[in-house]
């Protein structure tokens, strides 16, 4: 999508610090990191989120899945992280394009919310 904020961020049009680049994922350390490890990761095909994961685009959600263990090793969370993705308005999704946080390097209560 050509409006899209990380598509653009992925395509390298809009600034971001690079984590991890492959032909189908990318990751970034997020502007408003909420631990002190914060990562996103994101498909580079336009998927608005969790919900219109079908058999035509389930190979590059599955490829995000597959790169954040290493992603997460890279970052010494050697003692644990959160993976979170919000799905719609309800639950905090602000930008519409499946994203996967990596959360870590603190240590975390059981409860989300």
């Amino acid at each position: 999508m050509s409006d899209c904020l990380f598509c653009k961020i992925a395509a390298g049009e809009i600034p971001s610090t690079c984590v991890y680049e492959d032909e189908d994922v990318f990751a970034f350390r997020d502007i408003n990191p909420q631990a002190p490890v914060h990562v996103l990761v994101v498909p580079k095909i336009h998927i608005g989120s969790v919900s219109e994961i079908n058999s035509e685009n389930a190979a590059a959600a599955s490829r995000c899945l597959e790169v954040i263990g290493g992603i997460a090793e890279k970052e010494g969370l050697e003692n644990g992280y959160r993976v979170i993705s919000n799905c719609g308005p309800d639950a905090g999704q602000t930008v519409h394009h499946l994203h996967f946080h990596i959360l870590g390097g603190v240590k975390m209560g059981e409860k989300i919310v």
